[in-house]
């Protein structure tokens, strides 16, 4: 029952919201996530415990700004992410700004393929609309299994329609067709901050362990792709902001694992800077931290 009323309620916002002037849904975003963050539910408080981590001389009453801030700008994602299929061109390409897009233009251009990784932040499906309608390049990525399998289908249909090519994250053949596509010079974007499967990497972040996903490194270094960070953030205006960062380094020496682990720590520092700068537009509201997550285990 669960499970299909949260298909159900996605359904709702993808079929209603997209159908709102754009004043009213902003409106209704920022009521709903108000609400949400009055009611202090788990997500709100595990988000406030994230958020302590990167700012850890924040008083209770700026974790709480924070907090609140950083509802409102989840939800805007959610708002933005149901509208999106009814964007044209030329609204996709005017509200996202990259800054060092040379980075990625230059990797695509160079025929070796690039690899994107980003952390929780901002609205990666606007980044990825963007990169689809405003430069015309398609990319493929990896999406989690979700319950029931109704939402994850329509999770599917909905980045496909955005011009993405969607790969489940479980089942083992999404690393062979990813690494097929950047041996054709082609792009694939990955959201790499928060481990999904028992191969993560170990890194330090924010002086804490937890693990990320060894995927991106591997796929760089299997086949010669290029590592780029990629980090997005909110303003005050109706233009998200982004950056893309310089290339990871591929180690020198060691083997293939160990040099898989220092480009992921590479990666999570770039996160950690740019999630220091901008901590209300980091959407981490589940457990990332080891410590936190051996507190749940029986």
């Amino acid at each position: 029952m669960k499970d299909k009323l949260a298909d159900g309620l996605y359904g709702l916002g993808w079929a209603t919201v997209k159908k709102l002037p754009e004043p009213a849904a902003k409106a209704l975003g920022r009521q709903i996530a108000d609400i949400a963050w009055k009611r202090r539910g788990k997500g709100v408080l595990r988000l406030e415990a994230n958020l302590a981590r990167v700012v850890p001389d924040a008083t209770p009453e700026r974790l709480a700004e924070l907090s609140k801030a950083g509802m409102r700008s989840y939800m805007r994602y959610w708002m933005e992410s149901f509208r999106l299929p009814t964007w044209s061109r030329e609204r996709a390409a005017n509200s996202f700004s990259l800054k060092d897009a040379h980075h990625l233009m230059d990797g695509l251009a160079s025929g070796r393929g690039v690899v994107l990784a980003l952390p929780h932040m901002g609205n990666w499906d606007l980044a990825g609309v963007w990169v689809t309608r405003a430069l015309g390049v398609p990319f493929a990525t990896v999406a989690e299994r979700l319950r029931p399998e109704s939402l994850y289908d329509r999770f599917v249909a909905y980045r496909e329609s955005l011009g993405m090519e969607v790969l489940p994250h479980t089942g083992g053949a999404a690393f062979g067709t990813l690494a097929r596509r950047l041996r054709a010079g082609g792009l694939v974007c990955l959201v790499a901050d928060r481990d999904l499967s028992a191969s993560g990497v170990e890194v330090a972040f924010f002086g804490e362990t937890t693990r990320m996903p060894a995927g991106p490194a591997m796929l760089a270094l299997q086949t010669g792709a290029l590592l780029l960070p990629v980090t997005l953030w909110y303003d005050d205006s109706d233009v998200m902001q982004g950056q893309v960062h310089a290339p990871v380094e591929v180690p020198g020496s060691g083997d293939r694992a160990a040099r898989a682990s220092v480009m992921t720590q590479a990666l999570a520092d770039v996160f950690a800077g740019a999630i220091a700068d901008h901590p209300e537009d980091w959407h981490m509201l589940q457990r990332l931290w080891l410590a936190d997550l051996e507190e749940r285990t029986p």
